[in-house]
């Protein structure tokens, strides 16, 4: 039996290019119907009885809408938490019942502030929240009781940490850590002992800590004043004499981050000499809506001119020269490297591109085109014209 759809009851409305999905929350009488407005991330929500969703007349009620700006949710029983930019660049979380959901009258439970909100989880026992700060992952737990914010002290001395799943009906969570330079654990969290238990789900390998290699976080001013957020992995005692094979990625789009997180084959790199860095772009969401939206549609020039400033401090600084330095982009990144180096390509000594967008102009022509037209924009209006064109490798 079809449930959510394109053109099946009154009230829900859908396009052919939406993607709707139904999630049943544990520990909640009420299912919410999701709708995705291709690539955009401002979502669509309704919600309905699980009771009434098999009936020939399911009553869904609209809990927000595109202009509402949520771009995630988390129900605990009766409850939505929605996590919004509007109003709130950096996101807040507000709060309404799924039997009358009114954005309206949505009561604020964290409120917008300098830290970057990514991510809100609903457990049993409270509110997780995945929040972005200078560069660091952190989860914050927040009480339903009386609405208090606490940060979790990571175990094993991690400065980086990330929720990974909770459920509505279980108290805890499961959190994972995360470093440039060595491997990740899965912990589970018991909030009446303020404890973590390492869960072994992520056994520590051969090459999962490795000694000899560091990593830094700096920032790189770009071609207006802004700073960039850059991270540097490097084998130790490396010299700073721009000899180093060096290889700079980036992406910069949909407001994704490009998060801490360790690959062991990034270290046959570092061993043999190589440097990897990681340009924070604008277009991802580093510092929340308004990074995404200082990369998007007519403002994407920043996205690369921030990736060839990361590049110009590496040469700066001694990590590389225009002779060793590599960027490399995938996807939507394409649009970064492509433009970087089209622009500069006395700066780059070689380029990936990993099956990336380089013409901007015929793109939503291509099966994926369409979903992408919120994030790059559409030849049929003339100022989203110049963007793509801009943004377009191929036409340069």
């Amino acid at each position: 039996m079809t449930v959510f759809a394109m053109n099946l009851w009154p009230g829900v409305a859908m396009t052919e290019n939406d993607f709707p999905s139904i999630v049943m929350p544990p520990g909640s009488d009420y299912v919410i119907g999701k709708i995705k407005h291709g690539d955009a991330n401002q979502l669509t929500l309704y919600a309905a009885p699980q009771s009434a969703i098999t009936t020939s007349n399911t009553p869904w009620k609209r809990i927000c809408d595109v202009n509402d700006s949520v771009t995630e949710f988390a129900v605990h029983q009766d409850q939505v938490y929605l996590m919004t930019s509007r109003l709130a660049p950096r996101f807040k979380v507000v709060r309404t019942a799924l039997s009358n959901p009114d954005m309206a009258t949505a009561v604020e439970v964290v409120p917008a502030g300098t830290v970057v909100i990514e991510g809100v989880t609903a457990a049993k026992d409270a509110l997780y929240l995945s929040t972005l700060s200078a560069g660091m992952n952190q989860v914050v737990r927040v009480d339903y009781e009386t609405g208090a914010p606490s940060r979790l002290s990571l175990p094993d001395g991690a400065t980086t940490g990330y929720v990974v799943s909770a459920s509505g009906d279980v108290d805890g969570v499961y959190i994972s850590t995360a470093s440039w330079t060595k491997r990740s654990g899965t912990y589970a969290y018991d909030p009446k002992t303020n404890t973590f238990t390492d869960t072994g789900l992520n056994p520590k390998g051969t090459f999962d800590d490795v000694p000899g290699f560091e990593s830094v976080e700096v920032q790189a001013p770009s071609h207006d004043g802004v700073m960039v957020p850059l991270s540097i992995m490097y084998k130790s005692g490396i010299k700073l004499d721009g000899s180093n094979p060096t290889l700079l990625v980036g992406y910069g789009a949909y407001g994704l981050n490009s998060n801490v997180s360790f690959d062991p084959q990034r270290l046959a790199w570092l061993e043999k000499g190589g440097i990897f860095a990681v340009a924070h772009v604008r277009g991802g969401g580093e510092y929340g809506e308004e990074w995404h939206l200082a990369g998007q549609k007519l403002t994407k020039p920043n996205t690369w001119k921030d990736f060839i400033a990361c590049g110009e401090y590496l040469v700066q600084k001694g990590y590389a020269s225009p002779a060793r330095l590599c960027g490399q982009g995938g996807s939507a990144g394409g649009i970064l490297i492509g433009r970087a180096v089209t622009e500069r390509p006395d700066l780059f000594a070689a380029a990936l591109f990993d099956v990336g967008c380089l013409d901007a102009i015929r793109m939503e022509t291509t099966t994926n085109g369409v979903p992408n037209i919120p994030e790059f924009g559409t030849v049929t209006k003339e100022d989203e014209f110049h963007g793509l064109l801009a943004m377009s490798a191929y036409s340069h």
